[in-house]
């Protein structure tokens, strides 16, 4: 047969196909949770999916039918055996989708699945479409086994996050607060008293630069998020609370042992960090839907404190669809409210939720039995006559450490200004907070935040991260001084990530020409001292554990490694950065600096960032982690941040080892 004609056979070949519709594409399984390399690379390893035996979670697929078809069933199997549910705990949905997907695209999922088989399992879809075609895939999951242990389990867990704090916040804190004599430590930090340090690994489901979203729950769901999300993984819906779930720590515990469950931060408690231990949703700023669930899901989770900021969130609003503006402080708005898919709610149990922008959560918390504590004057007698505590010492983040001592030495500008001069410090909220969960017949998980260490290294202010360092290591002594007393409790002392790159270069000496805007080079090598010219900064240590001031000769110097461009004095600001906290009515907005950028304007030595904007960023550099008590042990090595679940879950249920000796 000549090639011509060969040409000739295959042109009408492919003409009949195309007249047959034989060449219209299968549909496709676009997405397939939870996420694994078997689904997007064909690899079997690195196992991204694990889980502890009976841990819940969703199964979801994306899937995109030929034109013209919708999908009209499926079937999620494991190891080849179909999974059998109510048809109330799957959908499928097909509109609110993100943009850009395909015309019919179906978002079908079964809620609240669970595997106590330990070992590597498949995970299949098949998804049929209008015509009877179907689109198939497969990915893997693992569930983690349990070991016997020595048969001592932790009754009690307490996990310390200072947020942004790597080792350069625990070092900088050290000098400060101890000193140095002829090279030595004076004193430890209650933190470098632990035992046991690892070192974890911190990058995102969806970069290796994690924010405090995912940062807080891949610690205790042992799965991986993405960036701005907690509790779940990513789907193609546009609704923040209908994506796919994954069990936290906490409702894990509290539905396997009945544990309570306590959080306590500086930040706002809708912020990403205590957010990440009790509420699911694919946004972190989603405060009104997110407090919400704190309190209306508590049979899930078993809350029984709360405590830090984010007053705002609590307060009734008038109807936001009239007048959006905010009423008394509050800004709850129907817009960031939350309600649940019914196959959300039949899986897990979870309550439906409901745009109430007019809520007293306030008063609705106190109803279901909560003490609430507005200030710290009244969170200590609250703490002891109640099983249950609520406390909200601000409409935002909290003042940080550097100012509330500074309210409580007679200088209170800062926190007279917030309008909030009695909050209390770190160490306080913990010890109110296990003066309660002590009280908890099956023993507790309480996560403990120093939010501003974060913050504060963001905003590039290096005396008030330092002291909010110092602030969190006083509830870290609170925490082992309880666990010293029950000894069947595990304290760890960690963070989510590294913020800023900060380094302590040496230390610093100002100058007049600081302060008059004609700084040179010349002028800060002048300043700035390295090697042995930076010799041993000593700070004066008062009573309440704060430095008297942290303007003293030869202070500790701090450089930033991803800064921005900022103007640099080389002496403590005298006000923060604004914050996301409304100020007192009789303050004017422009008496506090917008950001880093506008600080020190027409001040200082200039200093040009590696990024742009006006905010240091996080940095994806592996941070410490140490541990004391139960189960200890179990907290060596380089690890990634998703194990330490897993060694949670051991040390809870099993022990940690034959060998433990604590």
């Amino acid at each position: 047969m000549s090639m011509l004609n060969r040409f000739f056979r295959f042109v009408r070949l492919v003409l009949l196909l195309l007249a047959t519709g034989l060449t219209q594409a299968t549909p496709l399984v676009s997405r397939l949770t939870p996420p694994s390399e078997l689904f997007s690379t064909g690899r079997d390893y690195p196992m991204i999916a694990r889980f502890l035996p009976d841990q819940r979670f969703d199964l979801q697929a994306t899937v995109q039918p030929d034109p013209g078809q919708t999908i009209t069933r499926f079937e999620f199997a494991v190891d080849g055996v179909p999974i059998l549910v109510p048809a109330s705990r799957t959908s499928i949905v097909t509109q609110g989708l993100v943009k850009g997907m395909p015309r019919d695209t179906a978002v079908v999922s079964l809620r609240a699945y669970s595997n106590n088989q330990p070992g590597k399992h498949i995970l299949s879809v098949t998804a049929t479409q209008s015509d009877g075609k179907q689109a198939r895939a497969k990915g893997s999951f693992e569930v983690v086994p349990l070991l016997t242990g020595d048969g001592r389990p932790a009754r009690n867990v307490i996990l310390l996050l200072g947020d942004g704090m790597g080792i350069t916040h625990r070092t900088a804190a050290r000098i400060v607060a101890k000193g140095y004599s002829q090279g030595k430590a004076n004193q430890p930090l209650a933190m470098d008293t632990f035992p046991y340090t690892g070192l974890v690994m911190t990058s995102s489901l969806n970069s290796i630069v994690t924010d405090s979203a995912p940062g807080m729950s891949n610690y205790v769901t042992g799965n991986k998020a993405a960036n701005a999300q907690e509790g779940v993984w990513p789907d193609e819906t546009l609704d923040a609370f209908d994506n796919p779930r994954v069990e936290y720590l906490s409702e894990y515990l509290h539905r396997k042992f009945g544990k309570a469950l306590g959080i306590v931060t500086t930040a706002d408690v809708s912020d990403a960090t205590p957010a990440a231990n009790a509420v699911h949703t694919a946004n972190r700023s989603a405060g009104t839907g997110i407090v919400d669930q704190f309190l209306d899901d508590r049979e899930l989770t078993g809350l029984t404190v709360l405590m830090g900021g984010g007053r705002k969130w609590f307060l009734p609003n008038r109807d936001d669809s009239i007048n959006p503006q905010p009423v008394n402080g509050s800004q709850r708005l129907s817009g960031s409210d939350a309600i649940l898919p019914d196959d959300v709610v039949a899986g897990w149990g979870a309550a439906k939720g409901d745009r109430d922008a007019g809520r007293d959560l306030i008063a609705d918390f106190q109803r279901a039995g909560f003490g609430y504590a507005p200030d710290a004057a009244s969170m200590t007698a609250v703490a002891a006559r109640s099983g249950k505590l609520l406390g909200l010492f601000s409409y935002g983040n909290m003042n940080v450490a550097y100012d509330k001592i500074a309210g409580r030495r007679g200088a209170g500008q800062v926190v007279n200004d917030f309008g909030f001069p009695d909050q209390p410090m770190l160490d306080e909220m913990a010890r109110a907070a296990l003066t309660v969960l002590a009280k908890q017949p099956n023993g507790f998980y309480m996560m403990i935040e120093g939010a501003s260490i974060d913050k504060q290294a963001h905003a590039m202010d290096s005396d008030r991260w330092i002291l909010e360092t110092l602030e969190f290591d006083r509830a870290v002594e609170v925490a082992q001084n309880f666990a010293r007393q029950h000894t069947d409790t595990l304290v760890l002392v960690t963070a989510d990530h590294e913020t800023a790159g900060a380094s302590i270069i040496g230390s610093a000496n100002s100058s007049d020409h600081a302060y008059d805007g004609t700084a040179t080079s010349k002028d800060r090598d002048q300043i700035v001292h390295v090697y042995d010219s930076a010799g041993f900064p000593q700070y004066q240590i008062m009573p309440d554990g704060y430095p008297q001031t942290t303007d003293i000769a030869n202070k500790i110097l701090i450089g930033y490694g991803s800064n921005a461009d900022r103007r640099e004095t080389w002496r403590s600001n005298e006000k923060p950065v604004m914050d996301d906290q409304p100020f007192a009515a009789h303050v004017p907005l422009n008496t506090y600096p917008a950001n880093a950028g506008a600080r020190n304007q027409g001040q200082g030595f200039s200093i040009t960032g590696q990024i742009g904007g006006h905010s240091a960023s996080h940095t994806a550099t592996d941070i410490p982690l140490s541990a004391f008590g139960r189960g200890s042990r179990l907290f060596t090595g380089v690890f990634d941040n998703t194990e330490v679940f897993f060694k949670i879950g051991q040390a809870v249920t099993g022990g940690a080892s034959p060998l433990q000796d604590d």
